[in-house]
């Protein structure tokens, strides 16, 4: 098979760096190992119910917003989105009290206010900060590349040395860092702007997708059909080949070879290396650097269907918190007590009150899973579900005070650990956010489009930014590195 683009990996960025390539007229295939597209964004059926793995809100999809200005262009904005409250569209619960966090910068500022009136000058601070980056995201990443290697850009900045000069009060510090088990919050590397966009992208609007997450993936696999493109499963790279000078050739497994004039990596940084070392263009030293990244934490995931009629849909997320220190709790270890919980409801059907189904997740650690790593799914030890039938527990435990009647509404449970993550989305250690971004260390940790290979690019959360908006961002990055463009919405094209 000749392409002009072959894409490895059908995840959220690898999916939106072909349906920009498709329409732009190229001859474009991915490539998936698995069977299911989506990456993190996959949906999972079980007994008519529908879970989502990794997707569970977005950020700045108002019209005029960073994220809808995106979907549209990648024509999802027809999906059937629902808009989460206003006046509380998360909640933090931090020593016993709840907080609620509107949207909206303004009403955001009062309620904080509210909550913490010694603090109004802090708050102002801090909301003004973070509202400029809201409204500077797309100048940002024009600006992405080099300029983020700079000592003053705010990728070089740390995010908890910020807070903690700016904000004095510890309750406030760790309630404006309570909707945060979205980011991998450590102390000692995570980047300023990582913190401020993710978290003000949210303050901005917030949403759900009812039917799941997969929806986005399957409306971006549709249209790049209609473009002209050919999307593969079951198809894993397993070399990529140089021929006189040019690597230009992909070996896949069961299939037949693909020759591309551009190859682009929706895959981890290490497993590029995997496939791409026998080349000239591979050194030593990029190997060594890229082999010796450290990934984020993983997590643990209670997926609970519920007793019909018996809780109501709840039209926020709840940030739960046992612990007095926020920004500790990626740490936390399986043996211990969880540290956090993110409750999220499924959004149920139309005109309907009751929710059908909630999550349930709190950060975990690679460790405590890397002693079953090598089992095959349904066939793991019983110490492997013990392990999962307790954190389950747990978990249930702790939102059962904040989601009152909850333990007594499960219908059943479904588990899921980063073993379950690395195995079914094919990210490195289950990590749910990648490659730890260091801000000590940018020009190690913080990954651009380019490859050694001139070309061969990279693209998804594994490079300057992670979740739905950052993963949208880098896409259009990608593409235009690809195209040799200047990044920003025209390359899309007319």
């Amino acid at each position: 098979m000749k392409v002009d683009v072959a894409i490895i990996g059908a995840g959220l960025g690898g999916l939106q760096c072909a349906y920009i390539l498709a329409k732009r007229g190229m001859k474009v295939v991915v490539l998936e190992k698995n069977h299911l597209l989506g990456g993190c964004i996959q949906t999972f059926a079980r007994r008519g119910q529908k879970f989502d793995t990794g997707f569970h809100y977005v950020g700045g999809l108002d019209d005029g917003q960073p994220l809808n200005m995106l979907f549209r262009k990648f024509g999802l904005m027809d999906l059937p989105w629902q808009r989460l409250d206003s006046d509380g569209f998360d909640v933090v619960v931090y020593g016993g009290r709840s907080y609620m966090v509107p949207s909206g910068f303004d009403r955001f500022r009062e309620k904080m206010k509210g909550y913490f009136p010694g603090s109004s000058a802090e708050i102002d601070t801090y909301s003004g900060f973070l509202e400029h980056v809201a409204t500077d995201i797309f100048g940002s990443f024009e600006r992405a590349g080099e300029a983020n290697m700079q000592e003053d850009s705010l990728f070089s900045r740390g995010a908890y040395d910020f807070l903690t000069s700016t904000v004095h009060n510890p309750t406030l510090q760790n309630v404006l860092s309570g909707t945060s088990p979205k980011l991998t919050l450590q102390k000692e590397t995570l980047p300023l702007y990582t913190f401020a966009q993710i978290n003000a992208s949210f303050i901005l609007s917030a949403y759900r997708l009812r039917g799941g997450g997969m929806q986005v993936a399957e409306s971006l696999a549709e249209s790049i059909r209609k473009f002209g493109g050919e999307i593969i499963r079951d198809a894993e790279v397993t070399r990529l080949v140089e021929n006189n000078g040019v690597v230009d050739t992909l070996e896949v497994a069961g299939h037949e070879p693909v020759d591309a004039k551009i190859i682009i990596a929706d895959i981890h940084p290490s497993q590029f290396v995997r496939i791409a070392g026998e080349t000239s263009f591979v050194r030593k030293i990029y190997k060594k650097r890229i082999l010796g990244l450290q990934n984020g934490f993983g997590m643990f995931t209670a997926n609970i269907a519920l007793k019909p009629n018996k809780i109501k849909y709840l039209n926020r997320n709840i940030y739960i918190h046992n612990t007095d220190d926020v920004w500790s709790e990626g740490q936390q270890t399986a043996a211990e007590m969880p540290r956090c919980c993110l409750v999220s409801f499924g959004v149920p059907g139309v005109g309907e009150e009751y929710a059908t189904n909630i999550d349930l997740l709190t950060p975990m650690q690679w460790a405590d899973v890397e002693p079953f790593a090598g089992t095959r799914v349904m066939q793991r030890p019983e110490a492997y579900n013990e392990l999962k039938e307790r954190k389950a527990a747990q978990l249930i435990d702790l939102a059962d005070s904040y989601v009152p009647g909850l333990k007594d509404s499960v219908e059943y449970v479904y588990t899921s650990t980063p073993l379950t993550y690395a195995d079914y989305t094919g990210t490195e250690q289950g990590s749910a956010y990648g490659v730890n971004k260091d801000y000590n260390r940018l020009a190690y940790t913080l990954l651009t489009p380019m490859s050694p290979i001139p070309n061969v690019f990279f693209t998804g959360q594994n490079l300057s930014l992670h979740g739905i908006l950052g993963v949208s961002m880098t896409s259009l990055f990608t593409c235009a590195a690809a195209l040799k463009e200047k990044p920003g919405l025209d390359v899309f094209g007319a």
